[in-house]
């Protein structure tokens, strides 16, 4: 297995294309990591850091910021804009007609005008996702009184730092290797990694080690879970009926479709995320105001997120229902049985038609179940593992390791698929 691990990395290095197109990665993601370095004016950085160290869901926000949040950096809502106006696209094509033949029906070009609407999309909830972080942070203290100006110029700085990181995102799609925007989010998640370790390594203590070793064990556990799930699937048996052409009768291929664990990937943590979110930024805007009731409830809410048992068990509930809806979404039961029928494929034992479409839609419903419960254990798996270790320094995020997880995956499968093209 070595000897094929060498054997392709001195094939990818050795072809001057793919070498390019890890150098631009490379430097694209040393260009990311530039930008998260660069505050915005007038931080409080003693504020900021108690800030994030009693609020666990902020941190899970700085994980898809990439890590620029915790340093309120010009770029510190990161990609999250761009994912969410890509969630709410995918959202339309239930609602719009237009967009669902754009998505499902016109091919390239309907996917190329549906992501055009996207970025369009990406510039009013950046510039409002700004607007509620400005006022969040100016309420905590983390950042001093903004006038009009300041405000204003800052507001431009967050969202034009939000769609420079999706350009370059895009960039690396294209000229890269892999999904550009899942690689900005790794990068951040990487980038955390020697901070936290150095970090637990200078408060540990001889009567810890116990604790730091139990930490490691599920550690690798959940390391271990994650790529075993993240491949896993229910097959179900597809064949094709015989085809009688003059005297020759063929016989019909058999074949499967794969119904994944994690039909909806991270997508339900990011609407979890969202939607957790949304009262944060209304509340802020409003405390903003001066109105009464909104600093009293803005209070209230970040109890609320405070407290690791509450919003973990809500947190965990948004996941699994968020699983179903994103599943009910993008897997259509209706169209996997008419495009079946029309090729001539049929499941064994199961009528065309209707039936098959029940079929599909019981086995998805069956398989979304535990996958929903494995991403909402991921979920709530930093609040879980710190009250078991007691480990707070070094924190272990479900939802980092299956980004990571898949991420490399999905890169490590592409690097292959141009290693073997430029093989054959």
């Amino acid at each position: 297995m070595l000897d094929s691990f060498f054997h392709k990395l001195k094939l990818a290095l050795g072809d001057s294309e793919i070498r390019s197109r890890i150098l631009f990665l490379a430097g694209a993601l040393a260009l990311f990591r530039l930008l998260a370095a660069v505050p915005i004016p007038g931080v409080d950085k003693t504020a900021l850091a108690a800030f994030f160290s009693s609020n666990q869901f902020f941190g899970l926000l700085n994980l898809f910021s990439g890590g620029g949040l915790s340093q309120l950096s010009i770029v510190m809502i990161g990609v999250g804009p761009y994912i969410t106006a890509s969630i709410i696209m995918q959202l339309g094509t239930i609602i719009f007609p237009q967009v669902k033949q754009a998505y499902f029906e016109e091919g390239e070009e309907g996917r190329a005008k549906f992501i055009g609407w996207s970025r369009l999309l990406t510039i009013p909830i950046a510039m409002l996702q700004s607007i509620g972080f400005l006022f969040l942070l100016e309420n905590q203290g983390i950042i001093g009184h903004l006038g009009t100006a300041e405000l204003i110029a800052n507001i431009a700085l967050v969202a034009a730092g939000s769609m420079l990181l999706m350009w370059l995102g895009e960039l690396v799609t294209e000229f890269g290797i892999g999904n550009g925007i899942s690689l900005i989010i790794l990068a951040g998640i990487l980038a955390r990694v020697p901070a936290s370790i150095s970090q637990t390594l200078f408060a540990a203590t001889a009567a810890s080690i116990p604790a730091y070793l139990a930490f490691t064990f599920l550690a690798l556990t959940m390391i271990y879970a994650v790529v075993v799930v993240s491949d896993a699937e229910r097959s179900i048996p597809i064949a094709y009926a015989r085809a009688v052409r003059g005297a020759a009768l063929s016989q019909g291929a058999a074949t499967y479709l794969p119904i994944r664990l994690l039909q909806a990937g991270v997508i339900p943590i990011i609407f979890a995320l969202s939607l957790l979110l949304l009262p944060q930024m209304a509340l802020s805007m409003l405390g903003a105001l001066h109105l009464s009731f909104a600093s009293s409830a803005a209070l209230w809410y970040t109890a609320f997120l405070s407290n690791p048992v509450k919003y973990g068990a809500v947190y965990f509930v948004l996941v699994v229902l968020f699983t179903y809806f994103y599943t009910a979404v993008t897997f259509e039961p209706h169209r996997v049985a008419e495009n079946l029928q029309k090729t001539g494929a049929f499941v064994p034992g199961v009528r065309p038609g209707r039936e098959t479409e029940e079929y599909i839609g019981k086995v998805v419903n069956r398989v979304t179940l535990p996958g929903a419960c494995f991403l909402g254990l991921l979920a709530v798996a930093p609040s879980i593992i710190q009250g078991i270790t007691g480990v707070t320094t070094l924190v272990l995020g479900g939802t980092a390791l299956l980004i990571a997880v898949q991420v490399t995956l999905d890169l490590a499968r592409k690097i292959d698929a141009q290693v073997s093209l430029r093989e054959y």
